[in-house]
């Protein structure tokens, strides 16, 4: 093969295109995943709820269902492999109304049927002994003690990094601009930098795979993004809720819900209305509003705490009431399309069903190979972090050299995650790798000396090198990627 063909193309570097490419790293074949924008996962994967789902409340016999079931007991044994932030705090379905309390059993039957045993009635005494900063007029809930939640950002870079270095070709900044098939069976992308051939095709473009579909000669669903705004609060107001306090669900989505994250903030949101411009993710005064009101009914202390940002994300919402993966095995071509907020959860799963329908059609799967192994830096709260450690800032001081103190970041951990095997390419990147400019300042006071940093290292790798090239490390980094010199790294205390 040539340097630009390939064996399978994955196009979208969101997280479930990162899982995919994960996936197929295992098998004899040579993989390129191929994304429009400068970083992984920074479209819709980077924007969103940040829970792991039961799927308790999926519609049962779907497709979505099944695989969100399995994606749920994957994501969490692999999260405790790699170290990616997860918290199992639990959920409590509240019910506002006695239309509301009446579906409850309902629910907890649907549930059962999804293959979920565990969901259990809470009467109004003991949900506000359990919440006890409620607001006033709960009625009753249905706990789901195994809703979790979890780092989104973490999982696309555990992802993609086993993949690199497994040798999937990771190519950033490739807009795919027109595909089609040729006579001898292989796609032809086109793309903003050179053509791409391939035997395998696998669309996970999320927002735009509609459109790729389409190109491919391919109709059946159309992408309608819905916006869903959100706020988090500051880590001060954390105490005020002690479980994902979910809504009771309706047709057009999960609703608005408060929810802890693994950084310490609390969640409200997210609103859903659907748009037609797949780039807009600007907050709305109306969307603000929406989210205002809602938490003053959940928990009304929380609208008295400070705001340290508001976000919006776009969701990959479809006519149809299930993901749209479907195979096509003469044209060797998998779409993996609708894939909406349960992605994150399915995604180790979404990528083990492509696998099996690529082996369907055609593509080796043996001699299959172990992936090296990876311990992603630990940004969450419940872990020990590097400026934590003295043992790691013995060898290395600049793990004790903080940029950024709201968030508690290093320096080391900055360069870092500007040097790994998937650097950060933009600041947002580095955001998402390190929490770094994301506290209460927002990059006021840090601000300068983190794009100085960014500067540097990305022009410079410390110990010489190309840029982005990873760059010697000693033995207790928090980011060591296969060997020996992975014990201990990223341990909880």
């Amino acid at each position: 093969m040539t340097s630009d063909e390939y064996d399978v193309v994955v196009v979208g570097a969101g997280v479930v295109g990162c899982a995919i490419a994960r996936q197929l790293a295992t098998r004899p074949v040579r993989v390129a995943l191929v994304d429009a924008a400068a970083d992984i996962g920074s479209v819709t994967s980077k924007a969103n709820t940040a829970i792991l789902h039961t799927g308790f409340d999926a519609t049962p016999r779907t497709l979505e269902s099944r695989l969100v079931a399995r994606g749920y007991h994957l994501l969490k044994a692999y999260a405790e492999q790699v170290g990616i932030p997860l918290e199992p705090v639990g959920a409590l379905l509240v019910a506002w109304d006695e239309q509301q309390r009446d579906a409850l059993p309902g629910l907890a039957e649907k549930a059962a049927r999804n293959g979920y045993a565990h969901a259990r009635l809470v009467d109004r005494t003991e949900l506000y002994e359990r919440e006890p900063h409620l607001g006033p007029g709960a009625l009753a809930a249905l706990e789901i003690p195994d809703e979790s939640i979890i780092c989104p950002w973490t999982t696309s870079l555990a992802f993609a990094t086993q993949a690199v270095l497994a040798g999937v070709e990771l190519r950033l900044e490739t807009e795919v601009g027109a595909a089609e098939r040729g006579p001898d069976g292989r796609h032809t992308l086109r793309t903003s930098r050179r053509e791409l051939r391939t035997r395998y095709l696998v669309n996970a473009a999320g927002l735009r795979g509609d459109e790729l579909h389409r190109a491919l000669g391919h109709d059946g669903f159309t992408v309608t993004p819905r916006r869903g705004e959100l706020i988090v609060f500051d880590k001060l107001a954390r105490p005020l809720v002690n479980h994902i306090l979910l809504p009771v669900p309706t047709s057009r989505g999960k609703g608005m819900l408060v929810a802890p994250t693994v950084y310490g903030n609390v969640l409200l949101g997210p609103t859903a209305e659907d748009l037609t411009d797949k780039r807009n993710t600007s907050s709305s005064e109306a969307g603000l509003r929406a989210l205002r009101e809602a938490g003053h009914r959940i928990l009304p202390e929380l609208l008295h705490e400070e705001v340290t940002t508001v976000y919006a994300g776009l969701r990959a919402a479809t006519e149809h009431g299930d993901y749209q993966i479907s195979s096509h095995p003469a044209e060797r071509y998998v779409c993996v399309g609708g894939i909406r907020s349960t992605g994150l959860t399915a995604s180790m799963a979404i990528a083990e069903h492509v696998a099996e329908l690529l082996t369907d059609a055609g593509l080796p799967a043996e001699p299959a190979r172990d992936l090296p192994p990876v311990r992603i830096p630990t940004i969450g709260e419940a872990a020990r972090r590097p400026y934590q450690r003295p043992e790691l800032i013995g060898t290395d001081p600049e793990y004790g050299q903080l940029l950024c103190m709201c968030e508690r970041v290093s320096r080391g951990e900055v360069r870092d995650a500007l040097t790994g095997p998937v650097p950060a390419r933009t600041i947002d990147g580095l955001r998402r790798r390190t929490r770094v400019l994301m506290g209460r300042c927002q990059g006021f006071y840090c601000g300068a000396a983190v794009r100085d940093c960014f500067a540097r290292w990305r022009q410079t790798p410390p110990g010489g090198g190309r840029p982005g090239t990873p760059h010697p490390r000693p033995d207790r980094s928090p980011l060591v990627t296969g060997g020996a010199a992975a014990t201990g790294a990223g341990e909880r205390p």
